[in-house]
């Protein structure tokens, strides 16, 4: 499949004015988790940026993305702590919206990045295409499938806007290009362990199953685990990077995956902060972009970069 990359996507634009602060600026980076590799990656790309713009920030955020509430506390009590400007991902679109209306009337500038919430609150989303993405991966599998057969989706939550995007973006890209194609069961786990018994279920259902989409680091390494350890014959692709996903690209247990550009949603998250505070305009939406990378394109140098162990 030809690689793909999308490039910034700008809205309409926001100013933002900020009140007279303290000399040391502080940004609280408040991320989904710390379960996956991804976020590493997102919090270097933080950090390399604060170091750019002179500023401090701390990278926060519960132990595994399932956490809605604990990501709700860390939320609150970085709010408590009056920073200049708060960079968070949200686990559920809906429910942390009031905390964040807290922010917000505070006058603590807010950028959105990963997944969006449904307001509009934030400044800016610094994120991933994620509809464009996932139906990246939905062209990969039916390439690799004949354009015709039994597929499924394993997909990391169901309250996410990355979440709710990456279905959506797979199924729709089905369903308006692939009528060949039968989409057979859609089911929800966000890490290896239980995508990987999650997809076992579904391989037993449906024995004529060609292929399956895992939406997140977690739930591709689940699919790499359970292709490997029943031997199925069957086309899987995943998302995002990581060891154990790209040496299961390498080993032909994986046929191919989507990469975000991780590092670069950090930098653009406190890049977008520091530019908040000074009053400059933002755009609505940063689109950070994608790519498509299977053993073929690796290491082209475009990929390997955006790439992550």
């Amino acid at each position: 499949m030809k690689k793909t990359l999308l490039v910034a996507a700008l809205g309409a634009t926001t100013a933002f004015s900020a009140p007279a602060f303290a000399e040391d600026v502080y940004f609280p980076i408040i991320a989904k988790g710390f379960s996956h590799q991804f976020w590493q990656a997102v919090k270097l790309g933080a950090e390399n940026a604060a170091a750019a713009n002179g500023v401090t920030i701390t990278f926060e955020g519960p132990n595994t993305e399932a956490e809605i509430d604990k990501q709700t506390d860390i939320l609150n009590a970085a709010i408590a702590k009056k920073p200049q400007g708060l960079g968070f991902a949200a686990l559920d679109s809906q429910a942390q919206v009031p905390a964040l209306k807290k922010a917000a009337d505070a006058g603590i500038p807010i950028v959105a990045f990963d997944s969006g919430v449904d307001s509009d609150l934030p400044l800016t989303t610094c994120t991933t295409d994620n509809l464009a993405a996932a139906a990246g991966a939905a062209k990969g599998l039916a390439e690799a499938i004949g354009g015709e057969g039994e597929v499924a989706a394993v997909i990391h939550d169901q309250t996410s806007a990355t979440g709710i995007g990456r279905r959506d973006g797979f199924l729709n890209e089905i369903a308006a290009n692939y009528p060949n194609i039968t989409i057979v069961d859609v089911q929800y786990a966000n890490d290896a362990l239980k995508a990987a018994d999650t997809i076992k279920t579904i391989m037993q259902a449906h024995p004529n199953l060609k292929g399956i989409f895992a939406s997140n680091e977690g739930a591709a390494i689940g699919l790499a685990v359970a292709i490997k350890e029943t031997g199925a014959q069957i086309a899987g692709v995943g998302f995002d990077s990581g060891k154990t996903q790209k040496d299961a690209i390498l080993d032909g247990s994986l046929i191919g995956s989507i990469t975000q550009n991780p590092v670069g949603i950090g930098e653009c998250v406190v890049d977008s902060l520091a530019k908040a505070i000074k009053g400059e305009t933002l755009p609505t939406v940063i689109d950070t972009g994608f790519y498509w990378y299977d053993a073929s394109n690796m290491n082209d140098a475009n990929i390997a970069a955006v790439l992550y162990d």
